[in-house]
Order: structure tokens, then sequence, then C-alpha cells
């Protein structure tokens, strides 16, 4: 049963990874194993995200490395880095700071435990009704209306096409709301000393991503610990 069940986690990155859960991870009864694949279908999906990000962020390194010998740079290149700019909620256009603290890598543990405590392990009706693994709202024309919503709030639970894209969206909000400059700060003064950031550190930072506070940092920190998640970091 494990093995066919590897196979279909293999054909799932191939053929699946851009729809919802599968249907197979829903008929699992084991839960220690339905845990285990849920981690390895999200946990490719997690590494693509980080790999563009690595991808916009070498750019950002390579256009300053270049602007600081010839500010005459080409428009094409000065174009990608307004377009930068603007996804990342950078007000200054040549502040390489603001780039290299908000254009970084989130720590793949920290990805999937947010998944299953906001999704209930994918099993919550927003994760399989609008693929929102991370309960991400909307105030536009399109989403679910939360069933116990309060009166009074217009608030809408993002519907997206794909889990990928409920990843890459979170990936982006970390990255770029004022929610999380706490992380933001935590990651790039770990990183410009040399030490390793982790999903454990970067939990300590959340408690902004919920009503519970504090009390969600350690929610999030116990599911790392209790999956061994941190042995996912590269």
């Amino acid at each position: 049963m494990r093995r066919v069940l590897s196979l279909l986690v293999m054909l799932t990155l191939f053929v699946y990874a851009a729809d919802g859960l599968p249907n197979w991870y829903y008929s699992i009864k084991d839960v220690k194993l339905q845990k285990q694949k849920f981690f390895e279908i999200l946990r490719p999906l997690v590494e693509k995200e980080n790999k563009k990000i690595l991808q916009q962020r070498a750019f950002v390194k390579r256009f300053f490395q270049e602007y600081r010998k010839n500010p005459l740079v080409d428009d094409a290149l000065l174009q990608k880095l307004a377009r930068l700019a603007k996804k990342y909620r950078i007000k200054e256009l040549y502040n390489e700071q603001e780039y290299l603290k908000k254009i970084d890598t989130i720590p793949v543990s920290l990805v999937l435990a947010q998944a299953a405590l906001e999704s209930g392990w994918g099993k919550s009706r927003f994760a399989k009704e609008a693929n929102n693994l991370f309960g991400e709202w909307t105030y536009g024309k399109h989403g679910l209306v939360p069933k116990q919503r309060t009166p009074g709030k217009k608030h809408k639970i993002r519907i997206f096409k794909t889990i990928e894209d409920s990843i890459a969206s979170y990936m982006l909000n970390l990255n770029r709301h004022a929610a999380y400059k706490e992380f933001r700060m935590a990651r790039y003064l770990a990183k410009k000393e040399g030490k390793k950031f982790d999903g454990l550190q970067a939990a300590m930072t959340m408690q902004r991503y919920s009503e519970l506070g504090r009390r969600y940092n350690h929610l999030v920190t116990t599911i790392i610990k209790k999956n061994r998640l941190h042995e996912f970091e590269g």
C-alpha cells in the first residue's frame, strides 16, 4: 500500500500539482501516513517557489553590482527591477537593502506547518473548495463567504486555481505585507551575520498571522517539531 501511494505521489508532482490535493489523498485512513503524504505533495511545490524567489534575488544582486559600476543601466533591466519593486511593494526603486529584505526564501518547514494548521491538513472547506491552504482573505467580488463570518464583516476567503497558486501567494504575503516585518528583519539579520534561519526561528515571528497571537507561534512550532519538519531545511 505504501509503495503504491509513493508512486501516486510521484505522479502527482507531474500531473496533479497544478490542481488541488488529489482524491486519493482523502481516501487514506492511516492518519500518520496521510500527514506524511500531505508533506510529500506540498514540499516540492514550496521548493519550486523558493527557486523562483532565489532567481529574483540573484537578479537584484546582479543589477546593483552593475549599477554601482555604471548608473546608466539597460532600460529592459530597469523595467524588470521596477516590476519587482511593484510586486514586493518597495517604494524606493534603488533601495537595494529593501529588495534583499523582501526577496528571500521562506523556510520549507514553516510553509508546511502553516499549511497543515490553516487548512486542517487539507481537509477544510476552504482547501477543498478554493484551493486555499493558508486562509487568505479577499475583499473582491469572488471568494467564499465564511459560514461563521461576524455580521458586518465583508471579507471572503480567496479562491485559487491551484494549490501551487495558494503557496505562491502565501509566500509573497510573508515577503511583502507590513504585518510580517519582524519575520523579514529576523531573516535578514540572521543571514547578514552568516547564520542559518530556519522554520523554528521563523515561527516565533508569526503572531500577527492569527488572532491567537503568541499562542499561534507555539502551535506552528509544535507541528514543526512533532513532524520533524526541520529536517526538510537545506
